[in-house]
């Protein structure tokens, strides 16, 4: 699943984009794909892409806005008008500053479009802009500016992890005291943005055992763990997002941030980068999840 820095990276490789762009005609594949008339987004310019958590807001003239959420399979594919995209064509010419994929890792990043993920098409003055979606969770709904951030699911996000004190995250973790800290901070409720990765990331960094119950965790615990969740989702965003296969940047680049940045997601039989003990999978609050049980102890929660 796309997670916040996937989001964001998607978001900054659409601006150099699309920004300015009219959307000439939208193409809907998938009624379940798209909510609210298409006709309120048709010769509208696309002034501004801005983000909520894991939700994407494109601002459009006229007032109107459209929200997309990538879910768990979905892709936002642009490819400008002229760039090479059929099956034969070389990735290194497809691979160009005219062409952007991001989201759920598919073939469909380099192949020819559309096809049967498809579920909108966005036709734009110089290019297209494709939502792809496998497994149909996600969406495209056009909404009015003035009620995005009052829109049902963008109200229920929490702070982010750069905008949330200590303080404040550490008397949410009180209102849930008695369940794991990884099964509260996975909770968008209480801390926006934190998916399976950078939760584990996080709690890696500031050695702290999932397991651990969110009331038995110290201020200073709390002030780590934030600090921690920040520079490990600022090193996604840096490096282009996390990935399980191919994640393209805009100037057609991998991103590389599990390659260059993760200490203990899937890294399960390889040696702690801090002590040399081996890495363990475990599952926690129903997630895989990556631990080094050295570095991050297990204590009684009694």
């Amino acid at each position: 699943m796309p997670e916040l820095p996937e989001v964001e990276t998607i978001r900054r490789g659409l601006d150099k984009f699309c920004v300015h762009q009219k959307i000439r005609k939208v193409k809907i594949l998938c009624e379940k794909s798209f909510i609210g008339p298409a006709e309120l987004v048709e010769g509208k310019e696309i002034t501004r892409l801005r983000r909520f958590g894991k939700a994407l807001v494109i601002d459009l003239g006229g007032g109107v806005s459209m929200m997309v959420h990538l879910r768990m399979t979905g892709q936002l594919i642009y490819r400008e008008d002229g760039t090479e995209k059929g099956v034969d064509a070389a990735k290194a010419k497809l691979l160009t500053k005219q062409s952007f994929a991001g989201g759920h890792p598919t073939d469909s990043f380099f192949t020819e479009l559309p096809n049967k993920q498809t579920r909108v098409i966005f036709e734009l003055d110089s290019g297209t802009l494709f939502f792809n979606d496998q497994r149909k969770f996600g969406f495209c709904k056009v909404l009015p500016t003035a009620e995005v951030e009052q829109d049902k699911f963008i109200k229920s996000l929490a702070k982010e992890p750069w905008e949330m004190e200590a303080s404040e995250l550490y008397q949410k973790l009180q209102r849930r005291k008695n369940s794991p800290i990884k099964a509260v901070i996975l909770d968008q409720k209480v801390i926006c943005g934190l998916g399976n990765i950078y939760a584990d990331e996080a709690l890696f960094g500031a050695r702290i055992h999932p397991r651990t119950l969110a009331g038995k965790l110290s201020l200073e615990q709390v002030k780590k763990l934030i600090r921690c969740a920040c520079e490990v989702m600022d090193a996604s965003i840096k490096s282009g997002g996390s990935t399980m296969a191919t994640y393209v940047r805009a100037d057609g680049t991998k991103g590389d941030y599990l390659e260059l940045f993760a200490k203990v997601f899937r890294r399960e039989g390889q040696p702690c980068v801090n002590c040399g003990n081996e890495i363990i999978k475990i599952r926690v609050a129903d997630r895989g999840t990556h631990i080094c049980p050295h570095c991050q102890k297990e204590c009684k929660n009694d």
